[in-house]
């Protein structure tokens, strides 16, 4: 079972598509079908399969109750909370790679996409890595928002540049101490 639900943030709608196991897609909108024609043909599941339901819905699968308390947390302060929350995606062997990665660039930390390229290796793949940040179907959970055009303007977000204005934002003012 898919199933979808709406958690409602500082930021606007941000909802979750997920399965027992992962989370599919993810984003800021109240539209689980935007978010289904995201998903890799291979893994997207049969247009109207998927099920709205609400986080506290018993038959929403755990994973999806799950993902929506990581996201709730994240705006609660615990920026890192969407890290811990399993995702599935696919693509080719370097993009998969490349999300992956991009797991790991921490909160409030921005990397230019040079950087980022260097980050899976393939230092000279900058386009690639941005390809990888357009395609990203986990927003959030995948922190595409955390790169950066190398003159430190923002570059794009398939979100909006008002809204990875406003992450950034709040990651920076975050007190990242432990």
């Amino acid at each position: 079972m898919v199933a979808a639900s709406t958690l409602e943030t500082p930021d606007g709608p941000f909802t979750v598509l997920a399965d027992e196991t992962a989370v599919l897609a993810s984003g800021w909108t109240r539209d689980p079908e935007e978010l289904r024609a995201l998903i890799h043909p291979g893994l997207r599941p049969a247009e109207g399969s998927v099920e709205m339901v609400d986080d506290d819905d018993a038959a929403a699968p755990a994973l999806l109750r799950q993902a929506l308390a990581a996201a709730a947390a994240y705006y609660a302060g615990d920026l890192s909370a969407p890290r811990g929350i399993p995702v599935r995606q696919r693509s080719g062997p370097y993009r998969e790679l490349a999300w992956e990665a991009l797991r790991d660039v921490a909160p409030g930390e921005r990397l230019t996409y040079s950087d980022y390229a260097a980050m899976t290796g393939r230092p000279a793949a900058v386009r690639a890595a941005a390809g990888a940040c357009a395609m990203n179907a986990a927003a959030l959970f995948v922190p595409c928002h955390r790169i950066v055009r190398t003159d430190g303007t923002l570059g794009g977000f398939r979100y909006g540049l008002p809204l990875k204005e406003s992450l950034l934002g709040r990651e920076s003012a975050a007190d990242h101490t432990v």
